[in-house]
């Protein structure tokens, strides 16, 4: 009897693999085929091993490389206002283009799964630069509750769970809270998107950051003013230090 159990047990994990092998090497397609996706970008169908964005539109995305920076434009905008580590953003953005239609795909169309994978898309290419090392936790932008239930979800949060599916860094997303809604930012200087930014955070339980590192993620930064705000609300959090993190950047620093 011990015998037969064994057997059985073999080939229950010779065919578990088998269909393992399967599933990879045909599942993937068939599916694709089924059910075929499409780049955000380009609208292009996209292949087996592509997320996202097809492999032209990725090589031809415009990045800002400021991660590898170690004085970049973005760090910058931050000096003297925060004890800040490291800034960087993905991509440049510009009204208009292709990738703007990207941003406005997860950000208004309820395309939750695509912030995730371009989350992950982001922090695979950022991630052997180091950046990631000493942070200790993700906070996404929040957004205002009322705000978040008429949308469905907040795509700071998805784009950062992306990027703690690559790094391991744990997100929290009750630290902080947004308090008001504010009106879009959309068409305002630099000056009105501070002062629509004023008061509009609050920290939450801030002794659990005490001596962190942590990473501020939001999903276009265009005056920093958004992030600021965020940053300010923490910023007597003993021994808090901050780095910040956008898929793209708006407008020229």
């Amino acid at each position: 009897m011990l015998l037969k159990n064994n057997v059985v047990s073999s080939w229950r994990i010779y065919y578990n693999n088998a269909d393992m092998k399967w599933m990879e090497k045909w599942g993937k397609p068939i599916l694709d085929l089924l059910f075929p996706r499409y780049c955000a970008v380009c609208g292009n169908r996209l292949y087996a091993n592509e997320h996202a964005i097809c492999e032209q539109c990725l090589n031809k995305m415009p990045r800002s490389m400021y991660h590898t920076w170690e004085d970049n434009p973005m760090i910058k905008q931050f000096w003297g206002k925060f004890p800040t580590e490291k800034a960087t953003a993905w991509f440049y953005y510009t009204h208009g283009s292709p990738y703007a239609h990207m941003i406005h795909l997860f950000k208004y169309h309820k395309r939750k799964k695509l912030a995730f994978e371009l989350g992950q898309l982001m922090a695979s290419e950022i991630k052997p630069s180091g950046f990631f090392d000493s942070i200790d936790c993700i906070i996404p932008i929040p957004l205002h509750k009322k705000k978040e239930k008429q949308r469905g979800y907040n795509q700071s949060e998805w784009l950062s769970r992306g990027i703690e599916n690559i790094t391991g860094i744990n997100i929290i997303t009750n630290a902080v809270e947004r308090t008001c809604p504010t009106m879009t930012q959309t068409h305002k200087s630099a000056k009105e998107r501070f002062d629509n930014m004023q008061n509009v955070f609050r920290a939450i339980n801030g002794n659990r950051l005490k001596g962190k590192h942590i990473l501020l993620v939001d999903d276009v930064m265009t005056t920093s003013a958004t992030l600021t705000a965020c940053a300010d609300s923490l910023r007597d959090i003993e021994g808090i230090r901050f780095s910040f993190l956008t898929l793209a950047l708006s407008g020229q620093l």
